[in-house]
């Protein structure tokens, strides 16, 4: 029979972050613990994967752009400010 792997989690309670994953899963009933880390852990390494994949995508449509320059503003001709002063 294979040994099962064991994980002790022995925070840090001056670490404020440590201190808030503590207090999470102390929230945690008794007995989902595990269950919980788990989910924790695999929903993390999925959100970063997910995380990357936007980026590469977004990146690769970005350089796939091709801007504009916005067009250039046509000055007021002179003789139209001439007639707006006149009014």
């Amino acid at each position: 029979m294979k040994k099962r792997p064991c994980f002790s989690f022995r925070p840090r309670l001056e670490d404020a972050e440590q201190r808030k994953a503590w207090d999470i899963l102390q929230a945690v009933p008794e007995g989902q613990r595990t269950a919980f880390v788990v989910r924790a852990l695999l929903q993390n390494t999925e959100q970063n994967i997910l995380e990357q994949t936007l980026r590469r995508v977004l990146k690769e449509e970005i350089r796939g752009l091709q801007l504009k320059p916005p067009a250039e503003e046509k000055a007021v001709p002179s003789q139209m400010l001439d007639f707006l002063a006149g009014l």
